[in-house]
């Protein structure tokens, strides 16, 4: 499934936990926005993962879930380079 993950975290190590979470299941497209192509074990596994180490009364994370129809309907505008996470790189 599609998903954009948004994230507010009040403590800066919390944030930073956080955003090392989101990058093992998706890349960041803006500072506290995520964009992941994930199943729904993994996606299990994010979320516990983030619940424990949020703060739930001082932390939010939203996730909204895209249909595929929404995903190929997308708007980017500006610098927006996407790149596919099923490709391999050769880095020199």
């Amino acid at each position: 499934m599609n998903m954009i993950i948004a994230y507010d975290i009040a403590d800066p190590k919390r944030l930073n936990r956080i955003a090392r979470i989101m990058k093992d299941y998706g890349r960041r497209v803006q500072k506290s926005i995520f964009e992941a192509d994930i199943d729904e074990r993994r996606f299990a596994e994010m979320r516990r993962r983030v619940e424990c180490t949020m703060v739930k009364v001082d932390d939010g994370v939203k996730y909204f879930p895209l249909c595929d129809r929404c995903a190929d309907t997308l708007v980017a505008l500006g610098v927006c380079k996407v790149i596919p996470v099923d490709e391999d790189y050769l880095l020199l």
